[in-house]
């Protein structure tokens, strides 16, 4: 089944070190949102954003899959929508690391909804944005 939202992104950076950014609560408080993430399948835990007038900022997850340092996966409800996030790591060479979201699950009415899939694909890329900087920040730019 293909996926509703699928970004990728290559790092310069060891599969070790984008793993543990994605496993790490205060890491992922960096690049996502403040959250209670513990890496244990069955974890119940809640990314906290920033409320507006549409959202009330809470997304609601529960872990599901962990396969250390290659696959991540957790559900993801929010605004009534509960999908599952899957991360994949994937060695490219050494200290190049392929990291893939892939997002499935969106009700019929949120894909045919104008831009509600593009906006979500803008978020994670946003996100993904945000991981390549706490990675330089904390490594280096391109250290391994």
């Amino acid at each position: 089944m293909k996926p509703d939202v699928s970004v990728k992104q290559q790092f310069p950076f060891s599969i070790d070190k984008v793993w543990a950014s994605l496993i790490r609560s205060e890491t992922l408080e960096k690049w996502i949102w403040p959250n209670d993430f513990k890496p244990v399948i069955g974890h119940d835990f809640q990314f906290r954003g920033e409320p507006n007038e549409w959202w009330d900022g809470i997304v609601n997850c529960k872990v599901l899959e962990i396969s250390e340092p290659h696959k991540l996966s957790y559900t993801w409800h929010s605004a009534g929508e509960e999908t599952t996030v899957v991360w994949t790591l994937e060695k490219v060479e050494e200290n190049q690391t392929l990291l893939t979201l892939n997002q499935s699950g969106f009700s019929e009415e949120t894909k045919n909804t104008k831009g509600a899939i593009e906006g979500a694909i803008y978020s994670w890329k946003a996100f993904c944005m945000n991981l390549d900087n706490v990675l330089n920040e904390r490594y280096g730019e391109g250290h391994g």
